[in-house]
């Protein structure tokens, strides 16, 4: 069940959609979901969906509504979204820990929650991981730089990449170095055979098969292998 909202931050309202599982009984831990560069996509609703349905209050916020419907206004916003990323701070950040906070609001959620994101988003899954999240869930995450102290403090992480992403060159290797060196609990793993996007079904037009060469596409088998990592992580970190 999803439902589109007003979420109310510092930098005032922004769109965001609330999903919860089709039955439940009683609190249930609560999950931020963070979207790809791409966008608040289908795709990643019907994913926000998926996870609700694994027993979780799930937020998902538009970091790009607050450009409104012109492309100049759109591509300012992408900009600025990704500056905040690589800066590790600023409108993006605070976006992100007020969907916490409305969550930490609510009666149907325990205060256990986590964060998943996916690329862009997965970047972001990183940075949060020290900011009072329980769980962490990046999936071929942007790996910031300053991995180091960006990881300090932060909470247990499952990351997943693929073998064949022209993106994250040795980011398993990147992430594992950083969160040993930081004592922090961890399941990172690398699918073979995918590459960029593996877990997202996403339409890239004309461009699609020349991506899927690259290595943009998804990859069922890891897919359904990386949300069952996924999930028994969060169902140990995130239960009270």
């Amino acid at each position: 069940m999803v439902s589109e909202f007003s979420l109310h931050t510092s930098g005032g309202d922004m769109t965001a959609y609330l999903f919860h599982p089709e039955s439940s009984s009683g609190p249930l831990p609560g999950v931020v979901v963070v979207h790809d560069a791409i966008g608040l996509s289908d795709d990643t609703k019907d994913i926000c969906q998926r996870v609700a349905d694994q027993g979780y209050v799930v937020v998902a916020p538009d970091l790009f509504s607050r450009g409104g419907d012109s492309r100049i206004g759109k591509m300012r916003c992408v900009r600025r979204v990704f500056k905040d990323l690589i800066a590790r701070r600023g409108q993006a950040v605070d976006d992100l820990l007020a969907a916490r906070e409305f969550l930490l609001q609510r009666d149907d959620c325990t205060g256990a929650v986590g964060i998943v994101g996916f690329c862009m988003g997965g970047g972001f899954a990183l940075v949060m991981a020290p900011k009072g999240f329980d769980a962490s869930a990046p999936f071929y995450g942007v790996v910031p730089k300053g991995l180091h102290e960006a990881l300090d403090g932060a909470c247990p992480v499952v990351a997943s990449f693929g073998k064949r992403d022209p993106l994250l060159p040795r980011g398993e290797k990147r992430l594992v170095k950083a969160l040993e060196a930081h004592g922090v609990e961890y399941d990172v793993k690398t699918y073979p055979g995918v590459g960029h996007s593996f877990v997202n079904k996403l339409d890239y037009g004309p461009a699609t098969p020349l991506l899927k060469v690259t290595g943009f596409h998804y990859g069922a088998e890891a897919a359904d292998d990386a949300w069952k990592r996924v999930f028994a992580f969060f169902d140990k970190h995130l239960s009270v």
